[in-house]
């Protein structure tokens, strides 16, 4: 495959270009996460979402800890080609660190936040306890 279009895309200051997760069959938006030009290639070239983690400063390719793995069924760019898509099948259910199905578990209701989602796994159990 001929890569030369990532020099196209817009990254930000940190060369960084948000990533939206969705699933393919049901069209759930899954997740938020940021990729660069290495792991764009790297996604592309395994079939599976790699991202730059911002917090850890490192690449991750989804699932690697916890086996939710994010198998891509498509990739799409936005109009201004500042923004990716990639259409995913999630295998293991869980798309979140939290254990949810979507980061996007948190529902804006008059008394509040709340969580409006479907827990998959144990974060704990997965990853350990956080320090």
């Amino acid at each position: 495959m001929d890569f030369s279009f990532l020099d196209k895309l817009k990254y930000d200051a940190n060369g960084l270009i948000p990533c939206v997760a969705q699933d393919a069959a049901s069209g759930e938006v899954l997740m938020l996460a940021y990729m660069n030009k290495a792991s764009l290639k790297e996604s592309i070239e395994k079939n599976l979402a790699t991202y730059w983690s911002r917090s850890r400063q490192k690449y991750w390719t989804k699932g690697e800890t916890s086996g939710n793995t994010q198998e891509i069924q498509e990739i799409r760019f936005d109009c201004d080609l500042d923004c990716v898509l990639i259409r995913i099948k999630q295998n293991g259910g869980a798309a979140c660190h939290t254990g949810m199905r979507s980061c996007f578990f948190n529902k804006l209701t008059p008394q509040g936040l709340v969580e409006d989602g479907t827990s998959v796994f144990s974060p704990e159990k997965v990853y350990g306890k956080k320090q």
